[in-house]
């Protein structure tokens, strides 16, 4: 059949199988029979050895969700070059590795705290909040306040965020309250103050144990936030500070008032204050000594009986555990009446 082939420039086909003794039909279905298809070479092509470094180099953790184009210039800066973006991006396609690349990687997996405080100084919450300024600026509040009492330990008002400004309060906060090495616990969100490097050295000096929110979950460090909303809704609380000397004025009244009489619904609303420094006790014998008097002098008022103030809880949690579930119906113990 070649030959056909080889003289079609000059005779006709069927000439040509004439002079073979070849039909022409025949030439006719070999011409239709599928070829093998050829082996096209490129010199240019990445070897076969090459191609399963550059795929075990994108699959590699620090590039697993990275683009062509970030791992290209990375590696350039590294004095280091395999091939081009589009290359890699033709390996990828072969190997079925053209999806979203970010959702590759493996994300950090982060514990729900669960932190549990029964008494002062045992747990403290802190954060920083953002006050507005009349020109349109904003100040930093810092405050610290102990999860059991609510008494706000430590606070401060600075123009901006600093992880030295925020060892500083720590550390005076500490000291004014006395506390021992491995008696407390601090607890704050993931800003990059709460966990820079200097704050965490200066706890690990001080006994001080750690903890951190999950990230984007602000019910992680729910008492900072709800301290910064009694702050913020308070009567006379301005859109806008003058300047951070007002804040400042503003934060020292508000705190004071605060711990000293403000008759928190979470301490049977006795003031933060009075739980903290140890006098919860004596205010609500002086409420049950009322309450008694009351009940002498009107029994019949009092349907249920001699009433008492509610008592302090006995422990107070950042996420409390789940209670156990429990079973529908009778128990396999017990017989069906």
């Amino acid at each position: 059949m070649p030959l056909v082939e080889n003289h079609r420039g000059n005779l006709t086909v069927r000439q040509a199988c004439a002079a073979l003794g070849l039909c022409p039909s025949t030439y006719h279905r070999w011409r239709r029979a599928p070829r093998p298809a050829k082996v096209r070479t490129c010199p240019r092509a990445l070897s076969a050895q090459e191609r399963e470094g550059v795929l075990a180099e994108l699959h590699a953790p620090r590039f697993v969700d990275r683009t062509p184009a970030h791992i290209v210039a990375t590696l350039l800066d590294e004095q280091r070059y395999h091939c081009s973006e589009r290359t890699m991006y033709r390996i990828l396609a072969a190997n079925s590795s053209t999806k979203e690349r970010r959702n590759q990687a493996q994300q950090r997996r982060y514990v729900r705290p669960q932190l549990c405080a029964t008494g002062p100084n045992q747990l403290w919450s802190w954060d920083i909040s953002k006050l507005a300024l009349a020109d349109g600026g904003y100040v930093n509040l810092y405050a610290i306040e102990d999860v059991y009492s609510r008494y706000v330990v430590g606070w401060m008002v600075a123009p901006s965020e600093s992880a030295t400004l925020a060892c500083q309060l720590v550390e005076t906060s500490a000291q004014r309250q006395q506390l021992r090495p491995g008696q407390l616990t601090l607890h704050a969100d993931r800003g990059s103050v709460m966990t820079s490097e200097l704050l965490t050295q200066l706890l690990r000096r001080l006994g001080i144990t750690q903890t951190h929110s999950r990230p984007r979950i602000s019910d992680d460090n729910p008492f900072s936030e709800s301290l910064f909303k009694t702050l913020k809704y308070h009567p006379g609380y301005p859109a806008r500070f003058e300047d951070c000397a007002a804040a400042q004025a503003y934060c020292a009244a508000f705190f004071a008032w605060y711990n000293a009489h403000h008759k928190h619904s979470g301490l049977s609303y006795l003031s933060p204050a009075q739980v903290h420094l140890g006098h919860a006790a004596e205010h609500r014998a002086a409420r049950n000594s009322v309450l008694a008097a009351a009940f002498a002098r009107h029994p019949e008022r009092f349907v249920h009986g001699l009433p008492t103030t509610p008592a302090l809880p006995d422990a107070v949690w950042i996420n409390p555990p789940s209670p156990e579930p429990q079973p529908l119906g009778p128990s396999p113990k017990e017989p069906l009446q």
